[in-house]
């Protein structure tokens, strides 16, 4: 246990924790100068304080969500602030983790510090996983077919065609699931014996040992989920929905904020809901801490023209400043505490 919790002090220490703010921050001052920013130029727009408010309540009803997902999942295995601290401290590992990477290993980590087992852990974070692709390759499709893929503005900042990077992304999402199913449900071992075969090559040969653990954690993943009845996944993907539909409403509101003449109008509502989510897959591949600094851009070239002139920038900081920041500050706070936390439970047990 000793060992451990120096393991994750080290990787989540004060230090660690500033590369993504510094990041951040000197992106944010960045697209302020590059946007031609003027603070003058807010004087004269109406905020609309309900929308901001709404924008908050999203928020938390997105981590009460994950919270009670993780509940659903462990089956009540965990309280609810057992629950609350796994969710917390992974947002908090996503934040301080190149986006590319995510939380999802610590995740698993957190759920056996809980004293889940390994299969069970990974069965948990292997599942939200999956739901969470589900829920995101249909609402895409949904929503594609109802507002178009004319989501960016000519002239984007991106360096490259994000709908064709989207596009891309999309296939290899669909793929992933595609593979984390059959392996979960179908064919695990198989999954793992086509594994070893992929990574029997040598240009592949130094991540063999990995993928043989993946493929024995698929197998441990396995035998815990199969057999749930259909009310355990309806719930879990309910409150996968209601999560996802949350996260992107805070953009929303916030839209509505700098714009409130603009009313809650349904298709308008699912238009910006699309181009997060084309944008989602473009932070995902993020190589910075976080997502960092490719949010803020990916922000201006998705929305510069849902806003008055010259203020996108200074609203990409307000959007990281209720969505990503508070992660930051929260998991530095609860991080020492959950590790008292585990020091007095395992005591207990030795």
């Amino acid at each position: 246990m000793q060992q451990s919790t120096q393991n994750i002090i080290s990787v989540f220490s004060f230090k660690r924790v500033i590369i993504p703010i510094g990041i951040g921050i000197a992106f944010s001052v960045y697209s302020l100068y590059a946007s031609k920013f003027d603070i003058s130029v807010l004087k004269g727009i109406e905020v609309s304080l309900k929308y901001i408010l709404l924008a908050l309540v999203c928020m938390l009803m997105r981590d009460l969500m994950y919270i009670i997902r993780i509940r659903l999942l462990t089956e009540k295995q965990l309280s609810w602030t057992d629950s609350w601290h796994v969710v917390m401290l992974w947002e908090f590992a996503s934040s301080v983790t190149p986006a590319v990477v995510g939380g999802s290993a610590f995740a698993i980590y957190f759920l056996y510090q809980e004293r889940l087992s390994v299969g069970k852990s990974t069965a948990i974070i292997l599942t939200t996983v999956m739901l969470d692709e589900i829920f995101y390759i249909l609402a895409v499709a949904l929503l594609l077919f109802i507002v178009g893929t004319n989501l960016v503005p000519f002239g984007s900042a991106l360096p490259f065609n994000p709908m064709l990077f989207f596009f891309l992304g999309y296939v290899i999402i669909i793929a992933m699931t595609t593979g984390i199913t059959l392996g979960i449900f179908v064919a695990p071992k198989e999954i793992k014996i086509l594994l070893l075969k992929i990574f029997s090559f040598s240009i592949f040969k130094k991540w063999k040992n990995k993928m043989e653990k993946v493929g024995d954690e698929l197998i441990l993943a396995s035998v815990e989920l199969k057999g749930k009845p259909f009310g355990y996944w309806a719930k879990a993907f309910t409150a996968t929905a209601l999560t996802w539909i949350a996260r992107f409403m805070v953009l929303n509101f916030i839209i509505l904020a700098f714009n409130p003449e603009l009313g809650f109008k349904m298709m308008q509502q699912m238009l910006f809901f699309a181009k997060q989510l084309v944008m989602w897959v473009i932070l995902l591949i993020s190589p910075t801490p976080g997502a960092s600094g490719i949010a803020e851009i990916s922000f201006s070239a998705f929305f510069m023209n849902d806003f008055p002139e010259c203020t996108h920038a200074a609203v990409a900081v307000l959007w990281r400043a209720i969505s990503y920041y508070p992660y930051l500050a929260l998991g530095l706070i609860i991080l020492p505490v959950w590790l008292r936390k585990l020091q007095k439970k395992y005591s207990l047990f030795l």
